[in-house]
């Protein structure tokens, strides 16, 4: 009996050892496991190995067309598809490969963010741009609580992060920052692209930032959660135009806002009550890029005393004369208006800027370079966080 045990032990350990060779292979076939991309100096080489393949290109989004252009790659010893290029500056960039007019993603990085249904490997350009952009020593946590939405008719998934030692010290609570996506984008788009708990964690390691907890919610009404769950759209359901436009006007914008309302009414009340939380105006910020700016104007709009600090990013909205004056009188201490000067809705951004200068709010019009780019929401979330709760 005995000795059959240790043969049944011996059998169990050559099997291991067996996919273990089969799994190195994988990386190894015709010679060699393959890097990349291989940052050396100040030049970044992509390799590829397709041993069929009669052409492979490199499009890359720092390319001058990010859309479509690609530069050819070289085929080398081993059917290893290469290219040298000057390193980009330092930022988060992506890439793929075009092989035989079929894109793929680079199978040797394992660096990936989600764009709605496309995952995209990342080329991490280090630099003083990108410090925060990348794993902290001491990191927080992130969840995705469920809560059920009346307004909504359906239940939601919610992303939260808190804080590194949210858990050890049960008596701290803190404040929080409603962090919304544009569209296209789900629960989930704000720490695969915009490297939210990346940045929250150097920041906060760093004593730049106050510590704080990050709620990002789903702003597609009809959806309970990312598209990866695949879970199926609720149907949704349209009031006829004629009867919505004879409502008053309060009413008429809580159901053409279900999803604002959604989130200051039922998101809002769901993490004071499950999380360690400051509920106070103080100690509530929102902010939101694009389309999720343009909830984050509403939701200043409609809830004027609800949240202190307000920073829409390349927003898809405006403010009248008479919202302006009421948020002033509601005392909000951070208004943090941010745009690239490429952007589309950039002259939207200057004619609120126009607004809330006449009507004497405070606030900061931070302009950037370059247009509508994850590039510009991580930079303007790194640089509005360490204003938050002051």
């Amino acid at each position: 009996m005995m000795k059959r045990f240790f043969i049944t032990i011996a059998f169990c350990l050559a099997a291991i050892s067996l996919v273990n060779a089969q799994e190195l292979a994988n990386f190894q076939r015709g010679g060699g496991r393959v890097v990349s991309p291989d940052i050396q100096g100040d030049s970044v080489t992509f390799n590829f190995r397709a041993d069929y393949a009669t052409q492979v290109k490199l499009s890359g989004s720092w390319m001058p067309n990010p859309y479509g252009g690609t530069v050819d790659m070289v085929r080398g010893a081993n059917n290893v598809w290469s290219v040298k290029l000057p390193l980009p500056s330092p930022e988060i960039y992506t890439y793929n490969f075009v092989v035989d007019g079929v894109s793929v993603n680079d199978p040797q990085n394992i660096l990936v963010q989600r764009d709605g249904t496309r995952f995209l490997n990342m080329l991490i350009v280090p630099g003083e741009r990108t410090a925060n952009y990348v794993e902290a020593n001491q990191r927080g946590t992130v969840s995705h609580p469920w809560y059920d939405s009346k307004v909504l008719g359906i239940n939601r998934r919610l992303t939260v992060y808190t804080p590194y030692g949210y858990e050890n010290n049960p008596k701290k609570k803190y404040p929080v920052l409603y962090l919304l996506h544009g569209a296209g984008g789900d629960e989930e788009a704000w720490i695969s692209m915009g490297r939210t708990a990346q940045i929250l964690d150097n920041l906060i390691e760093k004593g730049l930032a106050e510590p704080m907890i990050v709620v990002m919610p789903n702003g597609n009404a009809n959806q309970q959660a990312a598209v990866t769950l695949n879970i199926p759209n609720a149907p949704q359901q349209q009031m006829d135009r004629n009867a919505l436009q004879s409502l008053p006007e309060a009413e008429r914008m809580r159901r053409q806002n279900g999803y604002v309302v959604s989130l200051c009414e039922e998101i809002v009340p769901f993490i004071e009550k499950n999380f360690r939380v400051i509920a106070k105006p103080e100690a509530r910020a929102i902010a939101g890029l694009s389309m999720g700016g343009g909830h984050t104007i509403t939701a200043s709009n409609m809830y004027p005393e609800m949240f202190d600090y307000i920073c829409p990013l390349s927003a898809a909205g405006s403010s009248t004369a008479e919202q302006v004056a009421t948020l002033k009188k509601a005392g909000v201490k951070l208004y943090f208006l941010a745009c690239g000067d490429a952007d589309f809705l950039f002259e939207g951004s200057k004619t609120l800027d126009k607004t809330l200068t006449e009507q004497g709010l405070d606030h900061i019009f931070y302009v950037s370079d370059g247009g509508h780019v994850w590039a510009n929401w991580r930079l303007y979330l790194n640089t509005f966080a360490p204003m938050l709760f002051k």
